[in-house]
């Protein structure tokens, strides 16, 4: 296996390890991101496995002791199974999510404390401003949030379009069809009253590129994307309602 690295926008980087025997024969991608400010973030940590090859793709970008911010989209091994991996590598370096996720399991989970953060709370990195947006059950977990980077408009998206295979870096055409598929094969989606709601307020964001942890990164009409998303999502609700009845 190897880490591509690609950068996606102005000092952000994908860092993406194709793992053929997952979803096989198509494969999965697991896939971080390096926001290159004066305090830089990285958002998704990995498994612990991938940790070698992810940290060495990192190096060769900056050094990793600049690391200075660590987040993800939820508490899950391949979110933020290395996490406790890159405390240690980078030592000035600090978790950051949002106050459920801290609250319930990574007060415990980290070797040092996290900083907890309110839903709409920005952080200043210093040529790069993140906004934390609390998504609870979107895509799944309770904790579940997002950050949506402002100077470059890109939205770290976490597992929402998730896809199989092994795409481009950035897409240009939609993904919408093979996140489908995707969440046709995992059923890994919360389906509640909150899912399509949730994600219509992310497209109000309008954001200019979408950063996928597992598949391509979209640049094109993102907010059409997610309301797109949206729709599908409130209408497999709707069908699982009435199957119910």
């Amino acid at each position: 296996m190897e880490t591509k690295v690609d950068d996606i926008a102005e000092r952000i980087y994908r860092f993406s390890t194709f793992v053929p025997e997952i979803a096989a024969p198509a494969g999965f991608t697991f896939n971080q991101f390096l926001i290159d400010a004066d305090e830089p973030l990285l958002f998704h940590c990995g498994p612990r496995s991938l940790f070698p090859l992810v940290s060495r793709a990192v190096g060769a970008i900056m050094p990793i002791e600049r690391l200075r911010w660590i987040s993800f989209g939820h508490v899950e091994a391949d979110e933020c199974g290395a996490m406790n991996l890159w405390l240690a590598a980078a030592p000035q370096a600090q978790v950051v999510h949002g106050q459920t996720a801290c609250m319930v399991s990574l007060n415990d989970l980290t070797d040092r404390p996290p900083r907890a953060l309110a839903d709409g709370e920005t952080m200043d990195l210093g040529g790069k401003r993140v906004r934390y947006i609390d998504t609870p059950h979107v895509p799944h977990a309770w904790e579940s949030g997002l950050i949506y980077e402002e100077t470059t408009r890109t939205l770290f998206c976490g597992d929402l379009f998730t896809q199989i295979g092994q795409g481009p870096a950035v897409a240009r055409e939609s993904v919408l069809e093979a996140a489908i598929a995707a969440e046709n094969a995992f059923q890994a989606t919360s389906l509640t009253p909150a899912t399509g709601p949730t994600i219509r307020m992310l497209a109000a964001l309008e954001p200019r590129r979408l950063a996928m942890m597992h598949g391509s990164s979209f640049d094109g009409d993102c907010a059409d994307l997610l309301l797109q998303l949206a729709d599908y999502y409130d209408a497999a609700l709707a069908a699982k309602s009435v199957a119910s009845q």
